[in-house]
């Protein structure tokens, strides 16, 4: 791993860290201070929260392998073309789905049920790699999680 991609990993593991402890924190105040305890002071209880932080881990991931994909494709390795066509898919599909879930759409267990395809297809494609290439590996598991999330909401 290169200087770069050591700095680019690290501001969005550290990017996924804070946005992991602000949502615990709310959590956390939402039960210390029940609705009602304070007036005017709600701390609402974020919906779908499992499924929304697995494709917020996927996103994270998957812009790492994605980037490992694009520096090798860059040396002349095509080995990976299909994988970053994968990713590329889950990328944009995990984006979707992580804005319907927070927004509490109803058009979420729709996208949910793509999603499962979608991420199954990635996690296959990833796993041809996941002993030569960390972030394949790591991108695999991310999509397996949060295919198993997606399947809870799916229509």
């Amino acid at each position: 791993m290169n200087r770069r991609d050591f700095i680019a990993t690290s501001g969005l593991a550290a990017t996924a860290v804070l946005l992991a402890q602000n949502v615990l924190a709310e959590e956390k105040a939402a039960e210390a201070h029940p609705p009602g305890a304070h007036a005017g002071h709600s701390h609402p209880v974020v919906p779908n929260l499992p499924l929304i932080q697995s494709a917020a881990h996927c996103l994270m991931v998957g812009q790492m392998c994605i980037q490992h994909c694009m520096m090798l494709l860059s040396t002349g390795d095509t080995s990976l073309t299909d994988c970053a066509r994968s990713v590329s898919d889950m990328l944009t599909v995990c984006h979707a789905l992580q804005q319907l879930a927070i927004a509490q759409s109803p058009h979420l267990p729709a996208m949910a049920e793509l999603a499962v395809k979608v991420c199954d297809s990635c996690e296959r494609e990833c796993r041809k790699h996941e002993n030569k290439h960390a972030a394949c590996k790591a991108c695999a598991e991310a999509c397996k999680a949060c295919a198993v999330e997606c399947r809870k909401v799916a229509a």
